[in-house]
């Protein structure tokens, strides 16, 4: 680590899934980097200690995060009967804050700062083989390969933070400036919110109204005649009333501020970087979350200030309708899997006369991925029954089991949580000996709910499995192009190689130099078919890509 003679405490597995060995190293960066692949380093949290590698210009290329993994094995149904009744213990507790203890220890036997001590994780690490030894042996392969996409991610998102975004400061002041006017002092709204705040007072006659307060707003609004409920856009935008457009105005432009004005400028951007602080597996589909700078949320307006530096380029690519083409593989849908051919898949479902436009196409799917019973969603899906059979079967499937309270799986083993309070209150309820017809009626539409989730569930996290695997792959990818300044380690190890820079559920951006981009633009393509094929092997599926290369975010979007 940083000072000589540092100790770096890890668990080494090898690749045939021998015991892992305790490994003591003062010279650990080049037994963790370069030409080491066959070790998988387990440790207690990736989040916690791999920054600190990285700052002292260590990339390391596989791990087991046991955290995360422990996490998944407590809910997966394969595991959860061993891991279930265990009770709670440090690696149930959330996880600690990724900056760098007092020491140069990773963990030690006799101090172990905001992380499970050594014994702790070599007991977690015999508990997780055990779980993973009595599962049956089709489910056991699945999960491995869970848990190692998994804490692959956990790498790739401790990568990204520290590469950072490349973020030009200067656009993003300008964007402000045209849009809200001058940066205004301290406590004060800029002059176009202002602006507007005072045309709605002046349109409802309450000068005095703060148009940022909810309930004051909705009584201004009441009070001169208009039933609402809320302050949504879809609901006010088509009320006839001359304080509607200037709301709808400052409601847009107040969330630009109070998201990513200049305070959240000043604070997340202090070196024309935007460090993104992800959470891997922070949603329980497996999707990411985001636990501050709004990583999840940028902006349309601010997609320009997003700029790679000089004589580097922003590959952004996109995957196409991806929950639809990972429908058709959890299903082996033949035929919906073939609508899937190139690029449009809502395209090919009217061209082959399931659907007669492109917009019903796109409502019925959503329908049948979330629950859609009222509307265009509910008369378009007998259309996509008959077309697509054994596609809305296997989501059909996956409601009914949530709505008899029971768990469901993604394709590689993530368990879905079990009922909350309301669906096991709302079915005591009924069951009671004093039930009604209200009762009754509240269970069905409680457990009707859990299912459009466990629906939901089966695609979304098996989509998420497949960026995993994206993702990983992409990581490996790139760290073969380009050089370090030394073999092995380097000040900064992405310095001179293409790098993962931001990450948004189905879409991947990269930070690549000129003259490598359109070999990233391949890979990025290449990695996307692999992913396909870990998961759903020879299954004909295809997974094609929306790649731009550009020097900003906006322009590869474009």
């Amino acid at each position: 680590m940083r000072q000589a003679g540092a100790v770096l405490l890890l668990v080494s597995r090898a690749e045939d899934g021998a015991a892992g060995a305790r490994v003591r190293s003062v010279d650990l960066p080049h037994g963790i980097v370069g030409r080491e692949t066959a070790p998988r380093w387990a440790w207690s949290d990736t989040s916690a200690w791999y920054p600190r590698l990285l700052a002292d210009g260590v990339r390391v290329e596989r791990c087991l995060d046991l955290r995360l993994v422990h996490r998944l094995l407590r809910l997966a149904p394969a595991t959860s009967p061993r891991f279930a009744a265990a009770p709670a213990g440090p690696f149930d507790e959330a996880a600690p804050a990724a900056t760098a203890p007092a020491d140069d220890a990773l963990f030690s036997v006799d101090e172990a700062p905001a992380a499970p001590g050594e014994a702790a994780c070599l007991t977690e690490l015999a508990v997780q083989d055990d779980a993973l030894a009595a599962a049956p042996a089709p489910a056991a392969a699945r999960l491995r390969l869970l848990l190692a996409a998994e804490s692959a991610g956990a790498l790739a998102a401790a990568e990204m933070h520290h590469a950072g975004v490349p973020w030009d400061a200067a656009a993003h002041d300008a964007v402000l400036r045209e849009l809200l006017g001058p940066r205004p002092r301290a406590g004060q709204r800029p002059a176009r919110l202002a602006e507007l705040a005072g045309a709605v007072r002046s349109a409802l006659d309450a000068p005095a109204l703060n148009p940022d307060s909810l309930p004051d707003v909705l009584r201004a609004l009441r009070r001169v005649g208009l039933p609402v409920t809320s302050t949504r856009r879809w609901e006010i935008e088509h009320l006839d009333h001359p304080a509607i457009a200037p709301l709808v105005a400052y409601k847009k432009l107040s969330r630009l501020h109070a998201a990513n004005g200049w305070a959240w400028l000043d604070t997340w951007v202090p070196d024309g970087r935007f460090r993104p602080e992800y959470v891997v597996g922070g949603v329980v589909t497996g999707r990411w979350g985001s636990s501050g700078g709004g990583a999840l949320q940028l902006p349309r307006q601010l997609r320009g200030a997003v700029r790679a530096d000089p004589g580097w380029r922003l590959v952004v690519a996109d995957a196409a309708q991806l929950e639809p083409r990972v429908l058709a593989g959890l299903a082996r849908d033949a035929r919906l899997a073939e609508a899937g051919r190139g690029h449009d898949l809502y395209g090919a479902m009217v061209a082959t006369g399931v659907v007669t436009e492109r917009a019903l196409a796109k409502v019925g799917m959503l329908g049948a991925l979330y629950g859609g019973t009222t509307g265009p969603s509910a008369a378009v899906l007998p259309r996509l029954a008959q077309a697509y059979p054994e596609a809305l079967a296997y989501v059909e499937a996956a409601a009914r089991a949530g709505e008899r309270g029971e768990v469901v799986a993604t394709l590689l083993g993530r368990g879905s949580p079990p009922p909350d309070q309301a669906w096991l209150a709302s079915q005591a309820d009924a069951l009671s000996d004093a039930a009604g017809a209200r009762e009754e009626s509240r269970a069905r539409s409680v457990s009707r709910g859990w299912g459009r989730f466990t629906r939901n569930f089966v695609v979304q996290g098996t989509a998420a499995e497949w960026a995993l695997a994206w993702i990983a792959q992409v990581r490996q990818r790139l760290w073969s192009m380009g050089e370090s300044v030394v073999p092995g380690r380097a000040p900064e190890p992405f310095a001179r190689r293409p790098h993962l820079v931001y990450f948004l559920h189905d879409e991947l951006v990269v930070h690549a130099p000129a003259e490598l981009a359109p070999v990233v633009a391949d890979e990025l393509r290449g990695a996307a078919a692999a992913a396909g094929r870990l998961l759903f092997g020879d299954f004909p599926l295809e997974f094609p890509l929306s790649v731009g290369i550009a020097d900003s975010y906006q322009e590869a979007k474009a």
